[in-house]
């Protein structure tokens, strides 16, 4: 439960009785949650993401397109690096856990040697993990500032060596064998036994791209996307150039329900999930800066949002789409809120199949999810999307004049995360 103390100081007692539903839309800024530190955002930006293989990205390693983030993040707050204690960067592929790459990306954006880095990997939800593990830091007191990131390069990364080989007990058991189902075939079975009609996923993957191409037209994504400028090689003339990446290459107009009912299936002949109506692989990075109310106060930064309540859950490996639909609940009973007093929800979009389902079993309007769209129309960096979800629902909610927002994913062998915040 969230709970509230109309009293700044640094330690209260535990009143579950303080705490009410409304508190989150009505309390004022300098309140302080009882016994833990209140957390707040003060800077959250995004590279643009861009097609795997053949994008902007497709020949930057990640540590590179996180590093020019991380500089952004410096530079959008203003912060002196220094009094960024700890650094966690979700990434999902990078081999060895990108960890040294992800440390040496800091020093490159100009955090001294004192700001300490690690990676972690909770597989689709890692960006989200690694705000909330930031976030967690701060209410403890072991730091009073901190990032929470994610990036992923799948042009670089991706392919059958992300899975090692299981041994013999791994596979003889059924549910650990279960785990590396690949999730378009298990998302395929799933959408055959909840009976998730393919004219319903591919309206609601046109959904996604309409509302994206919208977006993309009216500058909604400008806000928290940074340009940044890398080498590329043109693949006609192989030629290396550098170009600027500062838009979402995998947007495309004209997309329709009838346009996507003549793609073919991918993993069954008489299947529903395909291209069009799946998740993009793509390549990007985004990070959150996150610290102490008061400390934000002292140091003059913005305040945009607050982090209020986090939650995992376990599924079946099978049943992995289902993630949200536990977790979602979780994470706003945490919040003391119900659903309804949600504005806006960016559920990622890993497949229409699962995150419609989602939808619809906890009964969430659909003008309420992703409004600038989702992951179908623009990628899913794997470790990248946590993070970028804060980024894009925060600029939303102010931008609409609207205040609560929940992050959410399902998540790779079976879990599901969410979280709840609030614009400032």
């Amino acid at each position: 439960m969230w709970l509230l103390d109309l009293r700044p100081g640094p330690t209260s007692t535990y009143n579950a009785s303080v705490a009410q539903p409304a508190d989150i839309r009505d309390a004022p800024t300098d309140r302080h949650v009882v016994v833990l530190a209140e957390v707040v955002v003060t800077a959250a930006c995004r590279s643009a993401f861009t097609k795997g293989g053949k994008g902007g990205f497709k020949d930057t390693q990640a540590a590179d397109i996180m590093a020019g983030i991380f500089k952004a993040v410096i530079d959008r707050s203003k912060i002196n690096p220094a009094l960024v204690e700890d650094i966690a960067v979700g990434t999902v592929l990078a081999p060895g856990g990108g960890a040294t790459e992800m440390r040496a990306a800091s020093l490159l954006a100009g955090f001294p040697e004192t700001t300490a880095v690690r990676t972690l990997n909770r597989q689709c939800s890692s960006g989200l993990q690694a705000c909330i593990d930031v976030a967690n830091q701060i209410k403890a007191g072991m730091i009073d500032v901190g990032i929470g990131a994610g990036v992923e390069s799948m042009s670089l990364n991706y392919g059958p060596s992300a899975v090692s080989e299981f041994s013999e007990a791994l596979e003889a058991n059924e549910e650990s064998a279960n785990c590396k189902v690949p999730m378009g075939v298990l998302s395929e079975d799933m959408a055959k036994d909840l009976k998730i009609a393919r004219a319903d996923q591919d309206k609601f993957a046109a959904s996604s791209y309409q509302k994206a191409v919208k977006a993309q037209k009216e500058g909604l994504f400008n806000d928290e996307i940074v340009p940044l400028r890398v080498k590329f090689e043109d693949p006609k003339s192989g030629e290396t150039k550098v170009i600027t990446v500062a838009r979402d290459d995998g947007v495309r107009d004209g997309i329709t329900p009838e346009s996507l009912a003549k793609i073919k299936p991918a993993f069954a002949a008489d299947g529903s999930i395909h291209a069009g109506n799946a998740s993009q692989i793509s390549d990007g990075a985004a990070a959150v800066l996150l610290m102490r109310r008061s400390t934000a106060e002292k140091l003059g930064q913005t305040i945009i949002g607050k982090y209020v309540a986090g939650a995992v859950v376990g599924v079946k490996p099978l049943l992995m789409g289902q993630g949200p639909w536990k977790a979602i609940p979780k994470a706003l009973d945490l919040a003391g809120i119900s659903k309804d007093d949600v504005d806006i929800y960016e559920i990622n979009e890993a497949f229409a199949s699962q995150c419609l389902w989602c939808a619809n079993e906890l009964q969430i309007p659909h003008e309420k999810i992703n409004p600038k769209g989702g992951a179908i129309a623009f990628g899913h960096p794997l470790g990248c999307t946590g993070a970028r979800q804060v980024s894009t629902l925060l600029y939303e909610l102010k931008r609409t004049g609207k205040k609560v927002g929940s992050t959410s994913m399902c998540v790779g062998t079976g879990m599901g995360m969410a979280a709840v915040w609030v614009a400032e």
